[in-house]
C-alpha cells in the first residue's frame, strides 16, 4: 500500500526548477551566456504546465474515488428492504 498519492504536478514543478538550476549553473561555469531574465519564462511556463497537470490528476483521482465509493454499497439498506419496520 502506498503511503501517499503520487502527485505528478509536483514532479513537473520539481523538474522545472532542476532545469532552471542547470541553466543557471551552466551560466556560472561559463559554458552558456544566459541573460538574467531568461529564467523567468522558463519558470513561468513550468508553473503553468505543473498547474494543468495537477488539475488533471486531481480530476482523475476524484473521479476514481467516487467510482469506488459508489460501487462499494450496492445492497439496499435494511430499512427499505421490508424486513424491519421503519422507526
Amino acid at each position: 500500500m502506498l503511503r501517499h498519492d503520487f502527485q505528478p504536478g509536483r514532479a513537473v514543478l520539481g523538474l522545472t526548477f532542476l532545469g532552471a538550476v542547470a541553466v543557471y549553473a551552466a551560466d556560472v561555469e561559463g559554458e552558456w551566456d544566459t541573460p538574467w531574465w531568461a529564467l523567468i519564462p522558463l519558470v513561468a511556463c513550468g508553473l503553468l504546465v505543473a498547474s494543468v497537470v495537477g488539475a488533471v490528476s486531481y480530476g482523475i483521482r476524484r473521479r476514481r474515488r467516487s467510482r469506488i465509493a459508489s460501487s462499494e454499497n450496492t445492497d439496499a439498506p435494511a430499512s427499505t428492504s421490508g424486513s424491519h419496520p421503519i422507526r
